[in-house]
């Protein structure tokens, strides 16, 4: 694990090097900073060309809610990637559970969703941590979550 605690930000070309996700699920566009081991902050450029909005709602377009979980876990995984220094190396991190969901204010075209996540547990490959997605510091969506880092299926 890195003793380094903090990194200022990480562009496209490293998110890219530590998630395995692209379009059209790449939900991650820029890292502002990270506290390696603790907290990570995000952000998702929400734009009117998200396939999403083609049927989510072609005439009142709403980010859905379980891909503001989903942009948080994203940002969880570079969170544990980053910190237990395994990009490049084909890790990956898995789902393995939600708890605590709340949707609390729709994400349209145009916004910028600000992800913030830190860890609340750690033990050995497992991890738990908590997120919350905002736009202009008002609260969209919060949930706790549990994933693993692992090898990809044979």
């Amino acid at each position: 694990m890195s003793t380094d605690s903090e990194i200022k930000s990480l562009d496209i070309h490293q998110i890219l090097k530590a998630l395995p996700h692209r379009y059209p699920l790449l939900l991650v566009d820029r890292v502002k900073s990270i506290e390696l081991g603790e907290r990570i902050h995000a952000i998702k450029g929400v734009t009117m060309n998200e396939e999403f909005f083609q049927g989510h709602f072609p005439s009142a377009p709403i980010m859905p809610g379980v891909l503001q979980i989903e942009a948080m876990a994203q940002a969880a995984a570079i969170l544990g990637i980053e910190t237990l220094e395994l990009a490049g190396t084909g890790k990956l991190v898995f789902f393995m559970g939600i708890e605590n969901a709340k949707f609390r204010s729709p994400v349209t075209p145009g916004c910028l969703l600000d992800l913030e996540v830190e860890f609340l547990q750690k033990r050995s490959r497992v991890y738990k941590f908590k997120g919350r997605a905002s736009v202009e510091g008002k609260t969209t969506s919060e949930a706790e979550f549990t994933a693993m880092i692992a090898d990809p299926p044979a």
